[in-house]
């Protein structure tokens, strides 16, 4: 059996062509070349807890756990600590047995 031998990458043919240049955009087709709008990016979890929290009647633990899919101390964590430190005020009350949380007003 002949031997094998190697082929160095230098010493492989390169085609003598110029590289490839982009096409001129075609007349009137500003529109066609104008990029897509981005898609919607969803509600953070905090911004849905902030939604929820500025309704009427506000919102208890376990709407919020519903509603973002964070366990109970996870909620109350964000309440004590993100949601106050961008400045929201957020109180709570007692009703029915049941607390609720509201973000008030800045006025």
């Amino acid at each position: 059996m002949p031997a094998k031998t190697r082929t160095s990458i230098t010493s492989r043919k390169v085609s003598g062509k110029p590289a490839a240049k982009a096409k001129p955009p075609a007349v009137g087709a500003d529109a066609a070349t104008q990029p897509a709008p981005l898609p919607e990016k969803p509600l953070s979890r905090l911004a849905l807890i902030v939604e929820q929290l500025k309704g009427p009647s506000g919102a208890s633990i376990a709407e919020l756990c519903a509603v973002t899919g964070w366990q109970a101390h996870s909620i109350r964590g964000a309440i004590a600590g993100a949601l106050k430190r961008k400045g929201h005020v957020v109180t709570s009350a007692r009703t029915d047995g049941i607390r609720r949380y509201r973000i008030e007003d800045a006025s």
